[in-house]
């Protein structure tokens, strides 16, 4: 870009240009925030872009209202275009209570039209425009005041190269008949449940090697009331427990104020303060419940006897399959998948679902069960039919 636009600073000029944008097919959006020392992320910039240019938008700005934002954000007759959106859509779901729509996330886009996994912004705007990109303002502090000519630059950058990226993965996608594979990846994306920030659910988010219902139910508590302390008093979780406590209390119940300072991972001051009192209230209000209140969890069941060379050989499959289609494996099928898969025909996974059982899905379970054999013809890998045992020449 030649020099970075105007910073949008207030209510009217905001409102004229989501005005101007509506009438659009699609705009390209992007966020600078921070949340190094908040539990919510603060909005500090957000740039758009649309055919007439790209433009910042100032959310720190004294007396703006981003309403006009938010309704663009939410208007079903323009495409918003992320690259990587799920932290944008968090943001705009916490600020205005929906999710982006309609979406397009050019990430997903990439892995399904074959440039890998998780490929990065600057790689795709190297690879479909031939420009390169200034990534020196990466970890800026975009909440401080006056922004810089610099940092306005790179910011604009990620929503002005983004327009040609969009428009070029369309064309792909278009020739190749995929528009419903992402469509398919954004629906899943544009779910509120999936930015619902529920203390209850908290829990699921600490790794514990433990599935005993009581064990389980203490560490829901307690993982639910530092949730809400965090959320309410605008802190990063650790700041308040850390996740080390929460499992340390969970495996040690504490009844008092003495048994709670012996834990590791939780000082005395907090122990004997308000913050030791919420905790010991937390377990006993888990030690009160009823056993069939208690959450489960099912603990994984070892793979059956032999079912390792069945992955291996699956994992073969699908990075054949991934390259005859040119599709990010990952995308496809991930090792849980190929597991479960492994031992079971009718397993609940996305591989034996939609267009993953068409690539993938079906040729896995023939593979599995005989019908398929794979094959190396000269260099490359081929997947055959095998013979019928009925049929002649199967024995021979």
């Amino acid at each position: 870009m030649t020099g970075p636009s105007p910073v949008i600073t207030d209510t009217a000029s905001l409102a004229a240009l989501c005005e101007s944008l509506a009438a659009t097919d699609y705009v390209t959006v992007d966020t600078e925030f921070m949340r190094e020392r908040t539990f919510w992320p603060i909005l500090c910039l957000v740039q758009i872009a649309g055919p007439e240019g790209a433009v910042a938008i100032d959310p720190l700005a004294e007396g703006i209202d981003l309403a006009p934002l938010f309704a663009l954000m939410n208007d079903p007759r323009v495409l918003k275009v992320f690259h990587a959106a799920r932290q944008d859509c968090e943001i705009f779901h916490y600020l205005s209570g929906h999710v982006p729509m309609p979406l397009f996330d050019t990430q997903i886009a990439a892995m399904v039209c074959g440039f890998g996994d998780s490929v990065s912004y600057d790689h795709l705007v190297t690879k479909l425009t031939k420009a390169r990109i200034d990534k020196s303002h990466r970890f800026t502090d975009w909440a401080r005041r006056p922004l810089t000519a610099k940092q306005l630059r790179y910011a604009l950058d990620d929503v002005h190269y983004l327009r040609p990226i969009y428009e070029r993965l369309a064309r792909r996608l278009d020739r190749g008949g995929r528009r419903a594979w992402v469509a398919e990846e954004m629906a899943a994306l544009t779910d509120p449940d999936l930015y619902a920030q529920r203390p209850l659910n908290a829990w699921r988010r600490l790794k514990t090697r433990s599935v005993e219902p009581r064990f389980l139910a203490i560490l829901r508590e307690v993982a639910a009331w530092r949730e809400r302390e965090a959320q309410g008093r605008d802190v990063p979780r650790n700041r308040v427990v850390r996740d080390e406590a929460l499992l340390e209390i969970a495996s040690h119940p504490p009844a008092t104020v003495a048994d709670l300072e012996r834990l590791r991972g939780l000082g005395g001051g907090l122990a004997r303060g308000k913050v030791g009192q919420a905790i010991l209230a937390a377990v006993a209000e888990a030690r009160a419940l009823p056993d069939d209140e208690c959450p489960r969890l099912e603990r994984p069941a070892p793979p059956p006897r032999g079912v390792g060379p069945v992955v291996d050989l699956l994992k073969v499959l699908l990075k054949m399959k991934a390259e005859q289609h040119n599709v990010a494996h990952r995308l496809i099928a991930n090792a849980d998948d190929l597991l479960r898969l492994a031992g079971d025909d009718a397993a609940d996974v996305p591989a034996l679902h939609g267009w993953r059982r068409e690539i993938f899905g079906a040729d896995a379970l023939a593979l599995k069960s005989g019908e398929r054999a794979l094959v190396i013809h000269g260099k490359h890998l081929a997947l055959i039919p095998t013979p019928r045992p009925d049929s002649p020449g199967a024995d021979a």
